[in-house]
């Protein structure tokens, strides 16, 4: 008698059928390796480290759903125009239908756009923060993207709220040609009210942060915060290459980069980014409380 016959005898199982067609339904996910370092983990130590690898750090791409737990405090988030959603301006067709690949967008993502604003807490210090999410075509900066960021800040000056941007995304929305363009000068005309206001604002670059949201608010930041090995850039690597016909170091376009060349204030790593905001604010409580 086989082990299977009489496990299968012991639980009184019938083995009239085919062995071959008895499923086993396990679990999957419950191991992931790092793609750095190749680490071997399970799903929920990763999960609770904030999706960062315990080993070598590497940060796992998250969602903004994630991101909102990981920073603020517990049922403090309060969720701004989240009935905002893009349509189709330009009736534009690329491999399918844009209006289609939004569709599928929402359904996929759960999200009605590419970033979500609201307010909320940390530590008890209220702010008002958006928080991108590369998941929605790519982290796109359409127009919905705009009004809400600008909305978010113009919320933010009205009530004296410190605020906080996390940005991840690959440009301007090509789908929306000029109107996903004019959200660059839009979102850094409300941020220029804000710190006319004398009100702190801070960004923090996730990877990747490119194109248009980069020569935009990203960087304007009274303090630019960074994750660690976080892809920055506004240009391709190929396309400077090609353009200034040299080579570019290996780190080029890394926070580490940026750092050391004083594009950027801080490198911290996700789990300690809440804290390390909550002293950040702390400075300035005084000034706009």
């Amino acid at each position: 008698m086989s082990l299977l016959e009489w496990l299968a005898q012991k639980k009184n199982i019938s083995l009239n059928n085919n062995i071959n067609q008895i499923s086993f339904n396990l679990p999957t996910n419950l191991w992931i390796k790092c793609i750095e370092c190749n680490f071997l983990m399970y799903y929920k130590i990763l999960e609770a480290n904030f999706k960062v690898c315990p080993k070598c750090s590497y940060h796992f791409p998250t969602s903004s759903q994630e991101r909102i737990q990981y920073i603020f405090d517990l049922n403090s988030w309060q969720c701004l125009d989240n009935n905002l959603s893009s349509i189709d301006p330009l009736g534009f067709v690329d491999r399918k239908l844009y209006s289609n690949r939004l569709l599928n967008m929402k359904i996929k993502t759960g999200l009605s756009d590419a970033v979500q604003t609201g307010i909320a807490s940390i530590y008890d210090v209220p702010v008002a923060c958006g928080i991108m999410d590369f998941r929605f075509m790519g982290g796109s900066m359409g127009s919905v993207v705009g009004e809400k960021l600008t909305r978010l800040i113009e919320k933010a000056t009205y009530f004296r709220l410190p605020l906080i941007i996390l940005c991840a995304s690959g440009g301007a929305r090509m789908q929306e040609g000029m109107l996903s363009l004019m959200q660059m000068a839009k979102i850094s005309s409300a941020l220029y009210k804000h710190s006319q206001a004398c009100l702190p604002y801070f960004t923090i670059l996730t990877s990747p942060t490119t194109g248009g949201v980069t020569a935009s608010f990203a960087m304007l930041g009274d303090i630019i915060i960074a994750e660690p090995k976080a892809l920055i850039a506004f240009a391709g690597r190929r396309v400077i290459e090609q353009t200034i016909k040299e080579d570019l170091p290996d780190n080029f376009q890394t926070s580490e980069y940026l750092f050391k060349h004083g594009f950027i204030d801080l490198i911290v790593c996700r789990t300690q980014l809440r804290t390390q905001l909550h002293k950040l604010l702390s400075f300035y409580i005084n000034s706009y409380g």
